[in-house]
Parts: structure tokens; C-alpha cells; sequence
């Protein structure tokens, strides 16, 4: 009789993990709140960055949960926008960099961190990921430093806060800006400083998956004044804070926000502390469990980085010596009850956006008077952490898998014993 359920046998775990997002009852009247009122967008004025204090008796939603935000992460701004995508692509665009500069970004990240620099004419550099974190590997920034080089764009992967300490480092001795793309990072810590308060902006993602989440929306935070009122004035059409409505001052989006978003985010706010607590715990067993483990290494907890938030759990997964591929494993875990999954299929510079450069009217900037062609095939060999990564290596757990008990830690644990026990079932 077959052991292994995805051969027939009976799997460990049929129920499910905890879900996500959490309802709450206050996250539900305040809805009803903002429902019952009819105002359910802040049609002011800056209704991002609040430049000012905000009127008596204004109690929108947006304002409340911009600073609110903003002061848990400690920066003097914030600014909500559609998605974290938009936030990135207008705190980019506020910087007022020339046509062709050029921003780093590590290779094993979603598509966003490089699209904000193409939206703005500007050039993606790609640069590895160090194998115990999957964040920027800060060895590998300085050899791809130009003399067209503008800023540093870490992502803080999976809720682990990249290397600051010699990131910002590199970055003073450059002058070069550093972008913290915190789509992850909800109330995240390094050495006791938050997340996205680091650097010269941050931009967090409230989708559906993350942490925080009002199904989609991003935010801005920044402690530069000038930065701030820019990117608000680029949220909202190029308006400006204090003069006439119908007045633009620069090319702007239509990325406001609602008041329904703010309301719920609000209340995720309120949970966000005690959530990431609840991941680490569970975390930090499931790690000492499967370090056991053949051919199954967790990714490594810099000590430094004190509130990881989690928002995917990632152990690195040996083929050679498990002896079956990380496709046929996963799908053994899935079988099993584990929704475990690869996460990206490959690094961004084999994306066919970059392999074919199908960027604004082809490949501009590159190959025009502002910059040279540029052969983004050659990062292969410069990247091959995160190659090993998408091709064979890395295996995700989503975050609402660490909401639950240490049942399910258990249950996770006997999967992947099971697996490894009984591989040879598994036919290659």
C-alpha cells in the first residue's frame, strides 16, 4: 500500500490552515461607519500627506490612518495611494532623476520593484541575493555600481529587513539614495529601527496576501518634507496643497484612496502587532523542527533584524540530496495538506519583458542618446543565487499558515518527514 497520499495514501492534514484576511467586528463597524456617513472619499485638498494638522472636528479616515501608519513606523509621512506599485512609481518619480540613471534592485523580487524605475525612464540594474536571507546581497552592490548609478533599492523579503547597517554604509559612500520597497515589512525592525524609516522613502503594499491588507492599496512614508508633498500632489493629479482645485502643477496619477480602505486598514493596524508576534513564535519552532532535517535548510534569522514579520516562511529545499526534484516535493506537500509552492518561477531579468526589453515604446531608454544597450541575459552568471532559488532551491509558506496553533507546525513537520521517508514512492 502507497504511504504517500499523492500516490494514493492517507495525507496527514485535511483541515485547513487559518484564514486570511481576519474579520473583526471593530474592523466591521467601522465600515458601517464610514458607509452610513456618505462619505466615502476625502475630496480635499492633499487627501495623502496632511502638511498641515488636520481641521477640527475632520475625521477622515485617510488622515487618521496616514498618520497613524506613519508614526507606528516612524517617519513624519505618509501617503495611501491605489496599490504599492503606484507608491513606489511616484516616490521614484519625485526624486526628479534624468533619463537613464540608473537604480540597483536585487534579482529575486516581484516585478513592481523594476517596473517603478521603468515607468520613470529610468534603468533596472539587477544585483544578486544573499543565500541565507534572499534580500540584496550588499557584497555584490558595489561591483554594480555606475557612474549612472542614483539609488539603492532594497526589498525586505518576506518580512526579513535587509542588511541596513551596510547598505546605508555603501550608500553615503556613493551618494546614492536608498528605496526601501516594504511590501513585506509591516512592522518590521532592524536593530530596533522600523521599517521604511531608514531610508530616503519606503513603500508598503496593502493586497490581499500581505500582512496588512484592505484587498488593495499601498502607502508612501518618507521623513523628507519636500518628498512628501510632492508625492501628494502626484497622487492626486498634480494638484497642490493650498492653491485652487482646478490647478495642476505637475504630471501626475489618479491614485487617491477611499475611505473604506483606511477604515479597514485602520483596524489591521490595530492586530498587526500581535499577528507578527503569533508568526515569529510559530516561526522560530518550525525552524528548529525542520534544521533536523535532510536536505532542508531554513532561510537564516539575522539577529539583527528583531521583528521579522513573516509574511512568507522560506526554507531552501537540495534536490541532490533529497534525491527528487522541488516540483514533484511540493506537489508531495500539497498532496499531503501543506500549501507549499515555489514562489518565482525566475529571476526578473528573464522575464520576457527584459529578455525581449518591451518597455515604453520598445526598449527606451536603453539603446537611445540616454543610455546604452544593455543585454539583460548576461545576469545569469552574476546572479546565480537567484537562479538556484527559482529553479530548484527555494520553497514558500504563506503567512496565515503561522496564525494558527503549534499543531499545525506539527502537522507541517510530519509532512516533510513523511516525504523524505518515503521518497523512493516518488518516481523521478
Amino acid at each position: 500500500m502507497p504511504k504517500l497520499a499523492i500516490n494514493g495514501g492517507k495525507p496527514v492534514r485535511t483541515k485547513p490552515f487559518a484564514s486570511w484576511p481576519i474579520p473583526t467586528p471593530e474592523g466591521k463597524e467601522a465600515l458601517i461607519k464610514v458607509y452610513e456617513s456618505g462619505k466615502w472619499w476625502r475630496f480635499a485638498f492633499g487627501q495623502g500627506v496632511e502638511l498641515a494638522e488636520p481641521e477640527e472636528g475632520d475625521r477622515s479616515e485617510i488622515v487618521l490612518f496616514q498618520e497613524e501608519f506613519a508614526r507606528r513606523h516612524d517617519c513624519r509621512y505618509g501617503i495611501a495611494a491605489a496599490n504599492g506599485t503606484g507608491t513606489l512609481e511616484m516616490g521614484i518619480r519625485a526624486m526628479n532623476l534624468d533619463i537613464g540613471d540608473e537604480i540597483i534592485v536585487p534579482a529575486y523580487t516581484y516585478v513592481a520593484s523594476a517596473t517603478c524605475i521603468l515607468q520613470n525612464n529610468l534603468v533596472p540594474t539587477f544585483v544578486d541575493v544573499h543565500p541565507d536571507t534572499y534580500n540584496i546581497d550588499p557584497d555584490r552592490i558595489e561591483e554594480a555600481i555606475t557612474d549612472r548609478t542614483r539609488a539603492i533599492m532594497v526589498v525586505h523579503f518576506a518580512g526579513q529587513i535587509s542588511d541596513m547597517d551596510r547598505i546605508m554604509v555603501l550608500a553615503d559612500k556613493h551618494g546614492l539614495y536608498v528605496i526601501e520597497d516594504a511590501a513585506h515589512a509591516h512592522g518590521c525592525e532592524w536593530n530596533g529601527r522600523k521599517a521604511g524609516s531608514i531610508g530616503y522613502f519606503s513603500s508598503f503594499s496593502f493586497q490581499s496576501s500581505k500582512n496588512m491588507t484592505c484587498g488593495e492599496g499601498g502607502i508612501m512614508c518618507t521623513n523628507d518634507h519636500e518628498l512628501a508633498g510632492a508625492v501628494d500632489s502626484l497622487t492626486w493629479a498634480g494638484r497642490k496643497v493650498g492653491r485652487p482645485w482646478y490647478e495642476f502643477h505637475r504630471l501626475g496619477w489618479n491614485y487617491r484612496f477611499t475611505e473604506f480602505q483606511a477604515a479597514i486598514l485602520r483596524d489591521g493596524l490595530r492586530h498587526l502587532d500581535e499577528q507578527i508576534r503569533h508568526r515569529q513564535l510559530r516561526a522560530e519552532y518550525l525552524t528548529e523542527q525542520l534544521s533536523r532535517l535532510e536536505g532542508i535548510r531554513p532561510l537564516v534569522q539575522d539577529e539583527r533584524a528583531n521583528i521579522n514579520g513573516y509574511y512568507l516562511y522560506m526554507f531552501r529545499y537540495s534536490e541532490k540530496i533529497v534525491g527528487i526534484t522541488r516540483e514533484k516535493f511540493i506537489k508531495a506537500c500539497e498532496a499531503e495538506g501543506i500549501p507549499a509552492f515555489g514562489g518565482y518561477t525566475f529571476p526578473l531579468y528573464k522575464t520576457p519583458m527584459f529578455l525581449k526589453q518591451e518597455f515604453i515604446n520598445g526598449s527606451f531608454p536603453l539603446g537611445t542618446q540616454y543610455h546604452e544597450p544593455l543585454d539583460y541575459q548576461a545576469y545569469e552568471e552574476k546572479c546565480p543565487v537567484s537562479e538556484r532559488a527559482c529553479t530548484s532551491e527555494a520553497v514558500w509558506l504563506p503567512q496565515n499558515m503561522f496564525l494558527g496553533t503549534q499543531e499545525d507546525m506539527d502537522d507541517t513537520v510530519e509532512v516533510i518527514s513523511k516525504i523524505l521517508k518515503y521518497r523512493d514512492e516518488i518516481k523521478l
